[in-house]
């Protein structure tokens, strides 16, 4: 009698327990419903995973800490250990080693250790210039808005003092300068570039964002940059500035210094390790490290052939598709082999028979099934990048910038109303929208965003997408009745009208059930009021037909 070769969980560890890290050991929960995987997440906070992009809500006072927690896998064969650093990988042995002394055996690791806020090196940063990750403590006063103690300690040193500056105009920087100045801070923020966000927007879109900026309370100081932090007695009392200045020298009185300068990837243990390194962790197209196909790395550590935004949604497209990879390794069918070679050895224990994939995983399918060339993974739909800034509407999607449409077979079309703080771009190319900035006016944005991640055809006179509606989305959460069931409410994962009712029929009654099923909510949380007004008027609706049903069958 032949006996079937014995096959035991392929060990996987994740190392970082960040939103890519927990995203990919949550997939994985979700696939592997039979055990064909033993998965180990090493995370050196001390904290149950959150949510980084909503940091700058916190700061802002509009999202609680509590709120931005993010759920931990519930699946029994995935272990979580927290407060726990892996600092070296023996990839001969396959082992990754921790600092408390563990070890780690592995088929195959998964990087995901993220970025450290970037410190620039001047006189009174010198000591923490290479970055927080370090453990070099800056001054008092001086933060990076990186992780959750720092986004508690720039709120509690609002208490303190009334004024701020805040060093860097990207993203984060335009962010974390609106949310103090919505706290009644006076806050200056100082950027090296003609406009914030000079990366994402156009000159005549940074202007317009200038001026909704400067509307809300903030000073923007253009073409400068910190020559200096001045700190008395270890405590930050202000920045001097350098560039485009007032005066030789000039300094801005502050208690409290945001450095919102970029990142830099965490590439040690992957260097230490002997990995090709570059600005990040080189891989593939299928996420793996040439030298090492057991190997890999995703999310802000990791450079693939597309290059890397920082941006979550491609960490999690890249978790998708790693996970799907990951779990049809475990489920390849083992070769067969002579009797003389019939040894014991690892093997992997096939993928369930029955059911099939949870909602969260049919709702990454589209992304997670898109094929890697040798330049990597169409980007579409993980590179929209929003700005959350109260009624400060600001997004930036593909094709934009300085120079967007000057490439052969596009075509841009804009329209500036400086007056009414208002700037639209859109780019077509093939009949498709390929890139939009959109300044000023949320609802055109919500348009322009749905028309680009779904490849909805352009008009053929490209001039309508700038005003008119070019498809129902998900912002009018007060009429849902008139959304199309394919009308995508949750942008970040994906999730569309009829997802979120397929919920509500299977009993779902809040936002937090929803999102629970299908993690609509859980990106960069802009979406919370639409599905919340949604599963409000689902729920509403499905008592309302109970209600008749027991009416028309009631005697009379």
């Amino acid at each position: 009698m032949t006996t079937s070769p014995l096959r035991v969980p392929h060990r996987i560890v994740i190392v970082g327990f960040g939103m890519v890290g927990v995203r990919l050991a949550d997939e994985l929960a979700r696939r592997d419903t039979g055990g064909a995987l033993d998965v180990t997440v090493l995370g050196a906070e001390p904290y149950e995973p959150y949510n980084r992009v909503l940091l700058s809500d916190v700061v802002a006072g509009r999202t609680d800490v509590a709120a931005i927690a993010m759920p931990l896998p519930d699946d029994a064969r995935t272990t979580v250990r927290r407060e726990v650093a892996a600092v070296a990988v023996d990839r001969v042995a396959r082992v990754v080693l921790a600092d408390d002394g563990t070890r780690h055996p592995y088929d195959h690791l998964v990087l995901a250790t993220g970025s450290a806020a970037r410190v620039p090196a001047i006189p009174g940063l010198d000591d923490a210039a290479t970055g927080p990750a370090s453990g070099v403590r800056m001054p008092a006063g001086v933060h990076a808005l990186r992780t959750l103690d720092d986004a508690r300690e720039i709120v509690a040193a609002t208490v303190n003092t009334p004024r701020a500056v805040v060093v860097g105009g990207g993203v984060l920087g335009v962010e974390a300068a609106h949310g103090l100045a919505s706290r009644g801070l006076d806050v200056t923020l100082v950027h090296p570039g003609p406009a914030p966000m000079e990366r994402q927007l156009a000159p005549e879109a940074g202007a317009v964002l200038t001026h909704g900026l400067e509307a809300t309370g903030v000073t923007v100081r253009t073409g400068a940059r910190p020559s200096e932090v001045l700190v008395v007695g270890g405590r930050a009392v202000g920045v001097r500035l350098d560039g485009d200045v007032r005066e030789p020298g000039e300094v801005l009185g502050a208690g409290l210094v945001v450095l919102a300068c970029g990142t830099v990837p965490e590439t040690a243990l992957a260097r230490a390790a002997g990995l090709p390194v570059e600005r990040g962790v080189v891989v593939g197209p299928d996420l793996a490290c040439p030298t090492d196909p057991r190997v890999y790395a995703v999310g802000d550590c990791a450079q693939p052939p597309e290059g890397s935004r920082g941006l979550v949604a491609e960490g999690w497209d890249q978790a998708r598709r790693l996970a799907e990879h990951l779990v049809s390794l475990a489920a390849a069918p083992l070769p067969a082999a002579p009797p003389e070679q019939r040894v014991p050895r690892r093997e992997h224990l096939r993928l369930p028979g029955d059911g099939g994939p949870s909602m969260a995983v049919r709702l990454g399918t589209l992304l997670s099934s898109r094929a890697p060339s040798a330049r990597g993974v169409d980007a579409r739909g993980t590179d929209v990048v929003k700005v959350k800034a109260g009624d400060l509407s600001v997004v930036s999607m593909g094709v934009a910038g300085a120079g967007a449409g000057t490439a052969p077979g596009q075509r841009a079309v804009r329209l500036a109303d400086p007056a009414a703080g208002r700037f639209v771009e859109a780019v077509v190319a093939d009949g498709v929208l390929v890139g939009a900035t959109c300044v000023g006016d949320a609802r055109v944005a919500a348009d322009l965003v749905a028309a680009y991640t779904r490849r909805t055809p352009a008009p053929v006179d490209p001039a309508f997408l700038l005003l008119t509606p070019v498809m129902p989305s998900a912002a009018p959460a007060t009429s849902p009745e008139q959304m199309p069931d394919d009308a995508t409410v949750c942008r970040c994962n994906g999730v569309t009208k009829h997802d979120i009712a397929e919920c509500v029929a299977d009993g779902a009654a809040t936002a937090d059930d929803v999102a629970e099923k299908t993690r609509a909510t859980t990106g960069c949380g802009s979406c919370r009021e639409a599905v919340c007004g949604l599963v409000d008027w689902l729920d509403r609706s499905r008592r309302s037909d109970d209600t008749s049903a027991v009416e028309v069958a009631a005697p009379r």
